[in-house]
């Protein structure tokens, strides 16, 4: 009987100690992050030296971030713009909440090209990395529609 106390005995405090970790153990126990997703990405057929494009970030994660910069080979420079009252202007980034989304449409929140060295023509694809505050890069291939697409469910 006393073999059996014992052995419960060291059975329970190993137990014990196992629940015992440190902040640092655990499945939950990483810092949040943000995890990001593009979708919904079209640039309109450019009939300038400039372009704007279009696309919806969704942030799975438990953790805000924010669009810091946007670049291209097709343009001179790549700029984020921020639309606030009907009134256009270029931003240094723009937050994507924690369990949210950031919505790049037309008549709001978008990127604009400036400088092209090409235009692309519809049904080209146009490559761009994003670049945020914590997450890495992430490279997306945005489609060009006709200079007049909407999109049928918006973003």
């Amino acid at each position: 009987m006393r073999r059996l106390a014992v052995t419960a005995g060291v059975v329970a405090g190993a137990l014990t100690l196992a629940g015992c970790g440190g902040p640092d153990s655990g499945p939950d126990a990483a810092p949040d992050k943000a995890e990001l997703s593009v979708t919904g990405a079209y640039m309109p057929q450019p009939v300038s030296d400039m372009a704007a494009g279009f696309f919806t970030i969704t942030n799975k994660g438990g953790a805000d971030d924010r669009l810091t910069s946007v670049s291209s080979d097709i343009a001179g420079q790549v700029t984020v713009h921020e639309t606030v009252d009907g009134s256009m202007q270029e931003v240094d980034s723009l937050e994507i909440p924690a369990h949210g989304r950031l919505v790049l449409k037309s008549g709001g929140n978008h990127l604009m090209f400036e400088e092209l060295k090409r235009r692309p023509k519809e049904g080209q694809k146009v490559t761009v990395q994003l670049r945020f505050a914590h997450s890495g890069p992430v490279t997306v291939d945005i489609p060009v529609k006709p200079a007049t697409y909407t999109p049928k469910h918006g973003h």
